[in-house]
């Protein structure tokens, strides 16, 4: 039933959720693996993915290349959100004994809850549903094409496919050996977040963890999930459910070397190395005084544009310093937090 929303106020907060899994961080692998166009992006390298291939028979490399071309990592994301899964097997067990129905109803993307009942129309074999959620998907660079196939896909062949690729990343492409080292990584930075989780607020948390997202409370988005994700790094990837927004975020450093308690967190390094310099203090300052125009900076501190604009970029690689409305502006929630993240590396 369609929601007829007549508040105009917003939701004031949200709470946050932290999961991991070995799951989520498999699913983001095939993800990862058949994003060609991004893969040379990521901190792996390419010959990381280069020994990943050639080690897969060519019927798995046929499995991947039908992944890319119909996008079935967002299926495979789509149903891990269902519940907490435990193993692979109880994952491809639910798969198996879904009815083609459900199958097609969970792996239809959330366009919104005012659009839920074409999601379901559209699932059931509504070709009037289906086209209306393609035009309203329009703008989303593989949504349209996605939407086409989930919906006409026969759903044997995708429970096949999709319980077939996944068994082959867990089992063989994630070791039991790396299944131990990752899970330890990603465990690492679910204590850390869920640590730091006493002493941030909501928006706090999920501009620290996903390292600048600012993410602000939306009226039908009552939680936000973060997952930490270590395949996909250094990106965040966000994703939309029913009443939920979820950021897979990338591990932060100190969580792959958790045993070494020297490892401080990569955003807290970038934060000083951005404020260990008098000219950008200087900039910082008139920040927090008003948002400037590169002219502006560049006129009152008496400095190249060049070389101001390579200040400013220090600034926001470190998330103080955003574009907003073509001027610099202050964040202010991170320099804020930065003793927090200090007082969080000493006591580690």
């Amino acid at each position: 039933m369609d929601v007829l929303n007549l508040s105009s106020k917003e939701r004031e907060t949200y709470e946050v959720e932290i999961n991991y899994s070995i799951l989520w961080e498999s699913a983001l692998g095939i993800a990862a693996i058949t994003n060609t166009r991004l893969l040379d992006t990521l901190e792996k390298q390419a010959s990381f993915w280069d020994s990943i291939k050639s080690s897969l028979s060519a019927g798995i490399l046929k499995e991947l290349n039908y992944v890319e071309e119909n996008n079935t990592w967002k299926a495979l994301l789509l149903l891990l959100h269902v519940k907490d899964f435990k193993s692979l097997k109880e994952f491809t067990s639910y798969i198996d004994e879904l009815s083609a129905e459900e199958l097609r109803l969970t792996c239809m993307p959330y366009l919104g809850i005012k659009h839920q009942y074409l999601r379901q129309s559209a699932s059931l074999g509504d070709l009037t549903s289906l086209q209306k959620m393609k035009e309203i998907a329009k703008d989303n660079p593989f949504y349209p094409a996605y939407i086409d196939f989930v919906c006409q896909v026969d759903a044997d062949k995708l429970k096949q496919h999709l319980t077939k690729i996944m068994s082959v990343w867990v089992e063989e492409v994630i070791t039991i050996d790396k299944q131990k080292e990752i899970t330890k990584i990603l465990q690492a930075d679910y204590e850390s977040k869920s640590k730091m989780k006493e002493t941030l607020n909501s928006f706090e948390l999920v501009e620290w963890a996903t390292g600048g997202v600012t993410y602000h409370p939306e009226p039908s988005v009552t939680k936000v999930l973060l997952i930490p994700q270590y395949i996909y790094r250094p990106w965040n990837i966000e994703a939309d459910l029913e009443g939920t927004k979820v950021f897979y975020y990338p591990v932060a450093n100190e969580s792959i070397t958790p045993e070494d308690p020297y490892t401080p967190n990569h955003s807290l390094v970038l934060k000083y190395k951005a404020l260990g310099d008098e000219v950008r203090l200087r900039m910082v300052k008139m920040l927090y005084e008003n948002d400037h125009t590169l002219q502006e900076i560049t006129d009152h501190l008496n400095l190249g544009k060049s070389t101001v604009h390579h200040h400013l970029k220090i600034l926001r690689s470190a998330r103080i310093v955003a574009i907003k409305d073509n001027k610099y502006t202050l964040k202010r929630k991170p320099l804020d937090s930065i003793y927090m993240e200090l007082n969080s590396f000493l006591n580690q």
